[in-house]
């Protein structure tokens, strides 16, 4: 694999059209288990996001990242905006200084926006998050990286997030009520990263 700009600003362009697509299904989703507010934050958050980057003219991938970054962080509400913006910041600051983009230094960037996450939602694999779709993700990225893996990984995390019981965010609060919901964030980890291995494929 290798990331360019480009790819990052169709990339973004690309899970944008899948929020918009299932803003209603995310937001059933976290009335089962949240606030009822992810899908309309995701879609307005990454609707910003491509605002941001049209027109915008970046040197490196890290540069489009940050502002990926700033932006979800400034316009998507509840939990969801201060994790994946932390993401993306962790993400963009891990390749900084860096022109080509292929599986090693993307996995690291993962890695340490896996960390960030954690760090600041206090949560661990198993806790029916985010953190258990972008965990098993970033084992996808080796040097026989197949963007089909990717999907088939994160769909298969996100499909395992049914079964947990929550202990972290307000899903928590339902106890063993909330077993048998997807997560919301995970669902639309699942887009995002759908949408690159689209992006990594060539696809349009």
């Amino acid at each position: 694999m290798e990331l360019h700009v480009q790819d990052v600003i169709t990339w973004m362009n690309k899970t944008n059209e899948r929020l918009q697509n299932n803003k209603e299904y995310l937001t059933s989703l976290d009335q089962a288990v949240g606030d009822g507010d992810h899908g309309i934050n995701m879609a307005r958050g990454f609707n910003e996001v491509v605002q941001k980057l049209e027109g915008a003219d970046y040197e490196t991938v890290s540069d489009a990242l940050k502002d990926v970054a700033m932006t979800l962080m400034s316009k998507v509400g509840g939990a969801a905006g201060p994790l994946y913006g932390t993401a993306f910041l962790k993400l963009s600051t891990s390749l900084k200084g860096k022109d080509s983009i292929d599986q090693e230094p993307f996995k690291a960037g993962l890695e340490e926006a896996l960390a960030g996450m954690k760090q600041r939602g206090k949560s661990e694999e198993g806790e029916k998050t985010l953190v258990d779709v972008w965990s098993p993700v970033i084992e996808a990225f080796t040097n026989n990286f197949n963007p089909d893996d990717l999907v088939e990984t994160a769909q298969t995390a996100m499909e395992k997030t049914k079964d947990m019981k929550a202990t972290k965010g307000r899903a928590s609060y339902l106890g063993d009520r909330s077993i048998g919901h997807l997560d919301p964030g995970s669902v639309s980890s699942f887009y995002l990263f759908e949408s690159l291995a689209d992006t990594l494929k060539g696809g349009e």
